[in-house]
């Protein structure tokens, strides 16, 4: 397993560049898998005598080892290099996964879990930088939000997959996917990805993005508030659609894996419209104010009842997660080689912590107040979000 891969960024073609982005995007998905599959493993712990609070414990494992990981892995990928840290986190993710196979007992499986969420968490920063180091500036956008369609692409897989075969064959057998998904991806990024290219490390290239300016920062909060809601409708769209509008949980669920289709797309499309209009930060003002107003329609379309509330559902399953590779795009540029991973480290953590607290706090406003209450006010926190963003302070691509 090297370290770096020195090469001629000029013998790399367009084929080469594209097939690393497909192996980062997978290496991400897989990393999705390894995080969110617990959660699907629900329904069959407790059905084999594990509590509620319990099960959701094993779930939350995974979430609890990425966040603790993230900026350690940022670091590691600013010094060692994307490929070592793609290579050594995959390896590190499949070996946990195979030890919560073989382990038995609650304990043992929230550590290995845990593990494995740490090791899955190399992929955040180094599968960015892959993007932004290979693509060139006008098309980068395009590429980083093709990469951003990892996630739904691994909780679908997840969803997909894991649920059924615990049901069918055990917990133990379920926690093969994840592993395997992380052998599989490895031997493809040891095929294709090569380390980006970077200037010779200087101090003006090396400079710290966060010493005096806020630009970066800024993003960084930006994003904490769009994450609000994105999650608010992830939580509670099934439910809503169960509860309030009387339908099947299986037609329920077909909607929201239509609408999670919707929502990757988005995110190409706004990384795409980015290289248009040549500015990574206008597109993501232009998404916190179309979200703040998807999600207030949406809160009085729920409180009045109207039909047009399920397509305003899909809408904002859409729009709220469209900001996602802007905001990724724009820190990993501004903050440069020797910075981006840990910078993209501190804005995961960042988006994971406020998104651990969007559920609990949201579940009682559904409780005390109703759903439209709970997607109305989520509309509040792009509409602060949106004079944030540090337009002025953006600098033209390159």
């Amino acid at each position: 397993m090297t370290a770096t891969r020195t090469i001629d960024p000029r013998t790399v073609g367009a084929g080469r560049r594209w097939a690393m982005l497909v192996a980062s995007t997978l290496a991400q998905a897989a990393s999705a898998v390894m995080v969110h599959g617990p959660a699907f493993l629900i329904p069959t712990l407790h059905r084999e005598g594990m509590s509620l609070p319990e099960a959701g414990l094993v779930a939350a494992a995974p979430s609890v080892g990425m966040m603790l990981a993230l900026v350690a892995w940022g670091w590691v990928t600013d010094r060692r290099g994307e490929r070592f840290v793609l290579l050594t986190g995959l390896t590190g993710a499949a070996l946990a996964g195979l030890a919560s196979v073989l382990v038995d007992g609650l304990a043992p499986l929230v550590v290995t879990l845990v593990l494995g969420g740490a090791a899955a968490a190399s992929t955040n920063a180094a599968s960015g930088r892959v993007v932004v180091g290979w693509f060139p500036p006008e098309r980068r956008g395009l590429a980083m939000g093709f990469r951003q369609m990892s996630q739904p692409i691994g909780v679908g897989i997840a969803a997909v997959s894991i649920a059924v075969v615990a049901d069918e064959h055990g917990v133990s057998a379920a926690l093969w996917v994840p592993t395997i998904a992380a052998v599989a991806v490895l031997g493809l990024v040891a095929a294709v990805v090569l380390d980006p290219p970077r200037p010779a490390r200087t101090a003006e290239s090396a400079d710290n993005p966060y010493r005096g300016s806020r630009y970066v920062a800024r993003i960084h909060g930006v994003s904490v508030l769009l994450v609000v809601p994105q999650f608010v409708v992830w939580t509670f769209a099934l439910v809503w659609l169960v509860q309030g509008r009387g339908w099947s949980p299986a037609a329920a669920g077909t909607l929201v894996g239509v609408a999670q289709v919707a929502g990757a797309l988005g995110r190409m499309g706004a990384g795409y419209l980015s290289d248009v209009v040549g500015s990574r930060l206008r597109p993501l003002r232009w998404v916190a104010l179309a979200a703040a107003a998807t999600m207030a329609l949406l809160g009085l379309a729920v409180g009045l009842e109207l039909s047009v509330a399920v397509l305003l559902l899909v809408i904002a399953t859409m729009v709220t997660v469209a900001d996602n590779g802007l905001a990724f795009t724009a820190i990993a540029e501004r903050a440069g080689p020797f910075w981006s991973g840990r910078a993209l480290g501190l804005q995961n953590t960042a988006q994971y912590l406020a998104a651990s607290a969007v559920p609990p706090l949201a579940g009682l406003t559904v409780t005390h107040a109703g759903y439209a209450a709970a997607f109305a006010l989520a509309a509040i926190f792009p509409v602060v979000a949106a004079p944030l963003v540090p337009v002025d302070a953006e600098r033209p691509l390159s």
